[in-house]
C-alpha cells in the first residue's frame, strides 16, 4: 500500500508538472486599446460637451453672483438695514446654490461618465475573453495597470484583440 500511495503522489506531481508547462501566458495594454477604439473617440466628445454645458451654467451662476456682490459693496452705504439684510441673504442663498451645483454636476459628470464608458469596457473585455478562448491563454495580464512586476515571456495579444474589434 506504500508503493500505491508513492505512485499515486508521483502521478499527481507529474501531472500538475505537466498542466504547468501547458499554460500559455498573453499581455496588453488595455489603455492603450480603448484609446484606439472610436467608440472612445465619440464617447470622449460626448462627456467633453457635457461637461461644457455644465461649466456654462456654473459660469452663469458665477457672473450673477459677483455681480451681486460688486452691486451690493457698492451701495451697501446708502442701503437700510432690511434691504442690505435682503441682499445678503440673496447673496448667500446664491453662493449656496452655486456650491450645489458644484456637487450635482460632478456627481452627474461621474454618472455620464460610468453611463458611456461601461459598454466600451465591456466590449474590449469580451474581446480580449473572446482571443483568450480562441487562442488557449491560461491568463492574460493588462500591462497598462503596472501590477505585473516580473512575468516571463508571453504574447502580445493586442493584434488579436485589434482584429477582432476590426480596428487597425
Amino acid at each position: 500500500t506504500k508503493s500505491i500511495k508513492l505512485l499515486a503522489i508521483i502521478f499527481i506531481l507529474a501531472t500538475g508538472a505537466i498542466q504547468a508547462q501547458t499554460l500559455k501566458f498573453g499581455h496588453i495594454n488595455s489603455t492603450q486599446l480603448l484609446t484606439q477604439m472610436p467608440e472612445t473617440k465619440m464617447a470622449d466628445s460626448t462627456l467633453q460637451k457635457f461637461g461644457t454645458t455644465l461649466e456654462a451654467q456654473l459660469k452663469t451662476m458665477t457672473n450673477e453672483y459677483q455681480s451681486k456682490v460688486t452691486e451690493f459693496r457698492a451701495n451697501e452705504a446708502t442701503m437700510s438695514e432690511p434691504i442690505k439684510e435682503a441682499k445678503a441673504k440673496e447673496i448667500n442663498d446664491l453662493e449656496t446654490r452655486i456650491q450645489d451645483f458644484q456637487e450635482s454636476a460632478q456627481t452627474s459628470l461621474q454618472k455620464k461618465k460610468e453611463e458611456i464608458y461601461t459598454p466600451i469596457i465591456k466590449k474590449a473585455e469580451d474581446a480580449i475573453k473572446g482571443i483568450a478562448k480562441e487562442k488557449g491563454y491560461s491568463y492574460i495580464f493588462d500591462t497598462s495597470v503596472g501590477v505585473v512586476l516580473y512575468a516571463q515571456e508571453s504574447d502580445d495579444v493586442m493584434p488579436l484583440v485589434k482584429a477582432k474589434l476590426g480596428l487597425k
